[in-house]
């Protein structure tokens, strides 16, 4: 285990839940003790790997605000968990580690957050239901506010596909027949517009997919087979209800080609007090990839105001 905040600094936090400890793997860029405020980020999944979130690094670079990435419960370099019952996976478990983790690096205190997709959803929750003073701002990059609200946004970028794509994967998840040529080319066609516009596909991120596919533990749990069917614990999760209790100023970021549609993030926009919407017209699910100089510099600038 390394000195928490060290200067680009790897270690593991112990994570104690329901009577055991887990370790939390974690990640800084920069250095936590040099009176910087620290974004820390969540990925996505649930149950992929922090290495397609390592582009926030950049934002180190830039403005000098140091960074802390980690792998949450069940992924990547984390304590893994294949046996546990379904209904161990919840988000107050991941809110848990969180907190955890906050205080294992010293930064509960002072510190922003920003979570991707499924990281984005549980950064919502956790600014609603039990952010503590310390957080000073929030950003739901590419999430949505009720899986209900996902599955309605996705249901329609199936619908803008071609004939042959949006066929194959209707009837694919219609006969649950997932592992079909034509299933899965369409899915290759899907992700190219609605994931990652950039190709090849950046190494991090073909890192963090196949963290899924090692350890399809966490996504089949909560998600199920896929996202267009949503049939897991994550089934009727919904924040909708609860946003208006998030008062740390809020940036929303999604785009039109997103997996994270319009009809997701409108709650937010709607009931946050103190929130900004910024929509990117060239990328889809991961602008961090695809429009990166426009990505990091309204970040810094929200961040840093």
């Amino acid at each position: 285990m390394s000195t928490p905040g060290r200067a680009d600094s790897e270690g593991t936090a112990p994570f104690v839940y329901q009577g055991e400890t887990y370790s939390t793997w974690y990640r800084v860029v920069g250095d936590l003790g040099r009176g910087r405020r620290p974004l820390v980020t969540l990925h996505g999944g649930p149950g992929m790997s922090h290495d397609y979130m390592l582009p926030h690094a950049r934002l180190h670079a830039l403005y000098g605000v140091p960074v802390v990435f980690y792998d949450q419960l069940g992924a990547g370099r984390s304590t893994h968990l294949r046996d546990k019952p379904a209904a161990f996976w919840t988000p107050a478990l991941f809110m848990d580690e969180l907190d955890s983790l906050l205080a294992h690096l010293r930064v509960r205190g002072d510190f922003d957050l920003l979570g991707n997709s499924w990281g984005a959803m549980l950064a919502g929750q956790y600014a609603a239901a039990r952010a503590p003073p310390g957080m000073k701002h929030v950003v739901i990059a590419n999430g949505g506010a009720a899986m209900a609200l996902w599955g309605a946004g996705t249901r329609r970028l199936v619908e803008r596909l071609p004939r042959a794509a949006r066929e194959a994967i209707e009837r694919g998840e219609r006969e649950a027949r997932r592992d079909t040529e034509a299933y899965k080319a369409a899915m290759k066609v899907f992700q190219m517009k609605h994931i990652c516009k950039v190709d090849p596909w950046p190494r991090e991120l073909v890192a963090s997919f196949a963290a899924t596919e090692e350890d399809p533990t966490v996504y089949a749990t909560m998600i199920g087979p896929s996202e267009f069917n949503v049939s897991g614990t994550l089934r009727t999760w919904s924040i909708v209800d609860d946003v208006w209790k998030i008062t740390a100023p809020t940036l929303l970021i999604n785009a039109y080609d997103d997996t994270a549609q319009d009809i997701g993030l409108m709650p937010f926009f709607e009931k946050v007090q103190q929130v900004k919407w910024v929509q990117f017209a060239n990328s889809s699910h991961l602008p961090a990839f695809e429009e990166p100089e426009r990505y990091f510099t309204i970040l810094g600038q929200f961040l840093l105001n």
